[in-house]
């Protein structure tokens, strides 16, 4: 086992100091190997970077996932258990009627937007992400509201619901605090999130109900509701995925409920992403396949043109095995220092790439991005596919009889 451990660190040993002594040779070989390894880095940091982002950008996007349903309708609590229970459905909350999902929100007199949309929201919704409300007179307000109102999160903000009875204009008002803003991306309109009990209280008062969100101590005679809501009219719904869009739509109609999708956006989301694929995956094969290429001609040739050096190695007594284990070292020492220069190479064009192109982007947009393990995954094939390579000329090799090393002599 000893002899074993020696004869390998002598094998290490001459191995390296081969390369150093044929230096321009290994510098050639490393540099066609930097030509193929270095754009590769960079092309697959392009499809991991701006490309994986906008094609998950556009099969996540919300608007994309909802399902929307077409007028008002009389859904009671067990029709939302069953949606709920569906393996396509990542969230639904029930919504009042149209004509109820819009109020005024000001902070002061010039500051203010008048018929603002105003939906529900719950823990999981869909078009929040991670964002979520706290407190049950909170509010999320879309970007474009936030723009308009000049508002921050921590503000205050007056939600005001209008109606008319008995011929007499009226006003409800409740403050709510701002707890987020979401972005342009997410929703483009101007609305506000509010928990579903805030939405509810504005359909009742405009329907002439006594509320406790929405109390006037000058009004008199209004009605009160005696019993718990038990129908509504809508419902905000949204799928798992792009692919579960279309069978929750139709689990809907064979319930004769009428609905409304993305569903010509959705091909072409799909048709964009599998085009980019089958792109990427042409390019990185083409790629792939060249750099085996440039391996082969580089380990073979190199191989071919030392038959004498390893000739002189059988002749001086090393086994078939070691002489195939000294091919693999050198294979192995010039590979890693070609991935080196390559990695160097990459992160130069890599931060070229997001400093030049990103300002043309979103913040939150990288051109070329790669990830550790992407390029721990790249080092490790690059190494098997030197190993392999090395191997097959060290099966050539071990064919070259030590008589051949005399034969110059």
């Amino acid at each position: 086992m000893n002899n074993l451990k020696v004869s390998n660190r002598l094998l290490a040993k001459l191995a390296w100091l081969d390369l150093l002594y044929d230096r321009n040779v290994s510098f050639c070989i490393v540099a066609s190997l930097v030509a193929v390894i270095a754009p590769l880095l960079l092309l697959f940091s392009l499809k991991y970077g701006v490309v994986s982002q906008l094609q998950q950008q556009l099969t996540n996007n919300p608007q994309n996932l909802e399902v929307k349903i077409v007028g008002n309708l009389n859904l009671k609590q067990a029709w939302f258990d069953w949606l709920k229970a569906q393996p396509e459905t990542a969230f639904v909350i029930p919504l009042t009627r149209s004509l109820n999902t819009s109020a005024d929100i000001n902070i002061s007199s010039n500051r203010f937007i008048k018929n603002v949309e105003i939906l529900p929201t719950a823990k999981g919704d869909t078009l929040l992400e991670q964002m979520e409300l706290k407190q049950e007179n909170g509010v999320i307000l879309s970007a474009l509201s936030a723009e308009k109102l000049q508002a921050k999160t921590g503000d205050k903000v007056r939600l005001v619901v209008s109606r008319k009875r008995n011929n007499i204009d009226e006003n409800g008002i409740v403050e709510l605090s701002v707890e987020g803003i979401l972005p342009e991306s997410r929703f483009a309109r101007a609305a506000a999130f509010v928990q579903l009990p805030v939405l509810l209280a504005m359909e009742d008062y405009r329907d002439g109900y006594q509320t406790a969100l929405f109390q006037d101590a000058n009004v008199q005679g209004e009605l009160v509701r005696t019993q718990a809501r038990e129908s509504f009219a809508r419902a905000r719904i949204y799928a798992k995925s792009l692919d579960d869009v279309a069978p929750l739509a139709q689990k809907l109609r064979e319930n004769n409920i009428e609905t409304r999708t993305e569903a010509n956006a959705i091909e072409n989301v799909k048709a964009i992403d599998w085009v980019l694929n089958v792109i990427f995956g042409v390019i990185a094969f083409t790629s792939g396949l060249g750099c085996i290429l440039s391996l082969i001609g580089a380990f073979l040739a190199n191989i071919d043109r030392k038959r004498k050096e390893i000739a002189l190695l059988r002749l001086l007594g090393f086994k078939p095995y070691s002489v195939v284990v000294y091919l693999i070292i050198q294979a192995l020492l010039l590979s890693s220092a070609a991935f080196v220069i390559s990695c160097c190479l990459f992160f130069l064009g890599s931060h070229a790439f997001n400093s030049v192109l990103g300002s043309h982007l979103s913040a939150d947009i990288f051109i070329s991005n790669l990830h550790l393990n992407h390029l721990g995954i790249a080092f490790a094939t690059a190494l098997v596919m030197a190993t392999i390579v090395a191997g097959i000329g060290g099966i050539r090799a071990v064919k070259i009889q030590p008589a051949e090393s005399l034969r110059n002599v």
